[in-house]
C-alpha cells in the first residue's frame, strides 16, 4: 500500500503538471505519514541527501558554463570549428556536434549547452540552408551529450547516490559522448539527404585557420585544465569545478575582457538560480528515495523485474526501457534518485561494472532529453531558434533512433565505456 501510495500521488501530481520536485516531496511525505513516521525524519533524509561532498562540484560547474558562455568562448569555438571542418560536405552538422561537445566539457548541462549555443549556431545553419527544424532538433539532440561529455552533473549525481568514483566516470563517458556525436551527424545528415540549399563555408587558408585556433585557445584549454588536473591526481572533481570558475574568471576579465562588473552580478545570479533549482531537486528526491526505502517498495519492484526474466541481455534490455520511459517525464537527476534503488540490487547481481551501468543510464537520460513531454532540450531549443515545439518534434525522430541504436551499442559493448577508465 506505501508503494502505491508513494507512486500514484507522485504520478497524479507530475499528471496535473505540478513540478518534479514539488511531485517528488509532497508523495514522499504523505506516504511517511501514512506510515506513521515521524515528520522530523523529512528533514533527517533531506540533509542526509545533500550532504555529500560531490554535490558541491554541482553549483561551481553551473557557474563555470555561465562565465565562459559570457566570456565570449562560444563565439569563438564555433569559428575555429566552422573554419577546421565547414567546408566539408557535413560542414554545420559536424560544427553544431564538435562545438556542443566542447561546451559540455565546460558545462556539464544539456539545457545550459543549447541556451549558450543555440542563439548562434541556429541562425548560422539555416543561413547555410538547413532547414529550422532540422537545425533545432540538431542542437537540441547534440546538446544532450553535454549529460556525458565530462564534467557531468548527471555523473556527479549517480557518484553522490552509488558511491562510485567520479574521476572513473568521467573517463568512462568520453567514448559513448563521442560516439553519440557521431550517430548525431548520421541523423542530421539523412534527414537533410535531398536538401538541394546546402551551401559550404569556402574552405579556410592556414593562417584563418591559426588564427582561429590563437583567438580559441583559451577555451579549448579549460576541459584540458579540468579533466587533466583530474586524472593527473592534482585535485578533486569538486576541487577542479572551483579551479574552472577561477579561470573562467581570468579568462573572462583579463584576456578576453567580455565580463566586467556591470554583468557579473548578472551572472552569479543566474547561475545562482540554475543551481538552487538543481540543489532543491536532489533535496526532495532524496526524501523520496527514503521513502522508498522505508516503505519496502523498491525491494518489490526489484523482485518483480527479477521475476520476468533472469537473463542479463533481458534484464539489461528491461533496465533500459524503464530510464527510456523516465526520461520522458523527469530530469536526470530525479531519476537516478527515484530509480536507483531498484536497479541497484539488479545490476550487482548481474556483476556489472558501476562505472559501465552510470554511463549507459546516463545516455538513456540523455535520449530522454530530446523525447516528449518533458523534453528540456526540445524546449530550450525551440525557445532560442524561435520556433514551435510542435515543429523539433516532428524533425526529432531520426535523432531518437539513432540515440537508442548508439545506446544499445554503449550497453552491450562494456569495453566502450571501460576502455579509457581501465587506462588509469
Amino acid at each position: 500500500m506505501e508503494g502505491l501510495i508513494l507512486f500514484g500521488v507522485f504520478l497524479l501530481l507530475v499528471f496535473l503538471n505540478v513540478n518534479i520536485a514539488t511531485s517528488l516531496a509532497v508523495s514522499s511525505i504523505l506516504t511517511l505519514m501514512y506510515m506513521g513516521q515521524p515528520l522530523t525524519m523529512v528533514s533527517s533524509a533531506i540533509y542526509t541527501a545533500m550532504n555529500k561532498y560531490a554535490l558541491l562540484a554541482i553549483p561551481f560547474f553551473i557557474l563555470a558554463g555561465v562565465i565562459m558562455d559570457k566570456a565570449g568562448i562560444s563565439k569563438r569555438l564555433i569559428r575555429f570549428a566552422r573554419v577546421m571542418v565547414g567546408h566539408r560536405k557535413t560542414g554545420m552538422i559536424s560544427v553544431t556536434v564538435i562545438v556542443c561537445c566542447f561546451f559540455a566539457a565546460i558545462s556539464g548541462s544539456g539545457p545550459a549547452t543549447v541556451a549558450a549555443l543555440g542563439a548562434i549556431l541556429i541562425p548560422a545553419m539555416v543561413s547555410s540552408g538547413y532547414d529550422k527544424g532540422v537545425s533545432s532538433a540538431l542542437l537540441a539532440s547534440s546538446g544532450a551529450i553535454g549529460i556525458i561529455i565530462p564534467p557531468s552533473i548527471a555523473f556527479v549525481v549517480f557518484a553522490s547516490i552509488t558511491g562510485t568514483s567520479v574521476a572513473k566516470l568521467f573517463m568512462g563517458g568520453w567514448i559513448p559522448g563521442i560516439l553519440l556525436g557521431i550517430f548525431y551527424v548520421i541523423a542530421a545528415s539523412w534527414s537533410s539527404r535531398n536538401n538541394k540549399n546546402i551551401v559550404r563555408d569556402e574552405k579556410a587558408t592556414p593562417k584563418e585557420r591559426w588564427h582561429a585556433f590563437k583567438d580559441a585557445l583559451w577555451g579549448l584549454l579549460m576541459p584540458v585544465i579540468i579533466l587533466g588536473g583530474i586524472y593527473g591526481g592534482i585535485f578533486t572533481p569538486t576541487e577542479a569545478a572551483g579551479v574552472a570558475v577561477v579561470y573562467g574568471l581570468i579568462v573572462g576579465i583579463f584576456v578576453y575582457k567580455e565580463i566586467n562588473l556591470k554583468n557579473m552580478g548578472k551572472m552569479f545570479l543566474d547561475s545562482a538560480v540554475s543551481s538552487a533549482t538543481v540543489m532543491f531537486i536532489v533535496a526532495c528526491a532524496g526524501l523520496f528515495t527514503y521513502a522508498l526505502s522505508v516503505s519496502g517498495a523498491a525491494k518489490t519492484m526489484t523482485d518483480a523485474i527479477l521475476s520476468v526474466s533472469s537473463n542479463k541481455y533481458a534484464l539489461l534490455l528491461i533496465i533500459n526501457v524503464i530510464f527510456l520511459i523516465a526520461g520522458c517525464f523527469v530530469d536526470a537527476n530525479s531519476a537516478f534518485y527515484i530509480l536507483l534503488p531498484i536497479i541497484t540490487p539488479i545490476v550487482m547481481m548481474l556483476g556489472l561494472d558501476m562505472v559501465h551501468v552510470g554511463v549507459f543510464l546516463t545516455v538513456n537520460l540523455a535520449i530522454g532529453q530530446i523525447t516528449p513531454p518533458v523534453g528540456v532540450n526540445l524546449y530550450a531549443a525551440a525557445a532560442v531558434g524561435n520556433i514551435s515545439a510542435g515543429e523539433i518534434i516532428r524533425k526529432i525522430l531520426p535523432f531518437a533512433i539513432c540515440g537508442i541504436i548508439a545506446l544499445m551499442i554503449i550497453t552491450y559493448i562494456p569495453w566502450l565505456t571501460m576502455f579509457l577508465v581501465n587506462l588509469m
